[in-house]
């Protein structure tokens, strides 16, 4: 479980389907010094010296041209990323998903809604997957489980509900972080799991973003 202010539980099950210098030297040149004797002023054995240095005109080499080489491109996939096909999908760490928050406006106003109050994540149950494609997609469609125990007398794993979060487009390789909410109050410790990364290349009406929850009948 992620630590305040973030609670946000994480699981490790995943599924993943596939929808079709060179310095320059200087060399200085000397300049003779010039002496001057000044003129008798108001005694005649007083007299004076001065001297004046002229500065050393410095010459500068011409600098060197200077190749650069690209920049390596990114490892791909990337680490710790699970495949199927083009399509990789990794459940991030809670050191990973709060990093990811710092420098992502889309997930830190996510997880800075409030539900009466209360950041969503520390209302619910939520988890986290990280998606990316080789060939990008124009939306994305994860579902996952949410289990946990039937009560605090009876430890049977039971399923609450299901959580079908829909994401927008991304581009070929680039990584996005889908956050998965249920509505399953966070005390009672439920886990987000069985996830699924569908990445889809079809048009659609479905309202994007968007998570429904459905509690479970059974």
């Amino acid at each position: 479980m992620i630590k305040r202010p973030l609670g946000i539980v994480i699981t490790f099950m995943l599924a993943i389907t596939i929808v079709p210098t060179h310095a320059a030297t200087t060399k200085a040149t000397a300049t003779p010094t010039v002496k001057v004797s000044a003129k008798p002023t108001v005694s005649p054995q007083a007299s004076a010296k001065s001297s004046a240095t002229k500065k050393a005109i410095v010459k500068k080499k011409p600098r060197k041209k200077v190749s650069l080489s690209p920049s390596p491109p990114a490892k791909w996939p990337p680490s710790g990323f699970k495949a199927s096909g083009d399509v990789y999908a990794k459940i991030p760490t809670a050191i990973e998903l709060v990093g990811t928050a710092s420098n992502s406006k889309i997930l830190t106003a996510q997880l800075a809604q409030k539900i009466d109050g209360v950041a969503i994540c520390e209302k619910y149950s939520c988890g986290a997957v990280q998606v990316a494609s080789l060939n990008g997609c124009m939306w994305w469609e994860v579902n996952a489980k949410l289990v946990g125990e039937t009560s605090s007398t009876d430890k049977t794993i039971k399923t609450f509900g299901s959580i079908r979060t829909l994401a927008g487009k991304t581009m070929s390789k680039q990584i996005t972080t889908i956050l998965l909410v249920s509505q399953e109050p966070r005390e009672l410790r439920h886990v987000v799991t069985n996830i699924s990364a569908i990445c889809r290349n079809n048009p659609t009406d479905e309202k994007i973003p968007s998570t429904t929850y459905k509690t479970n009948s059974n």
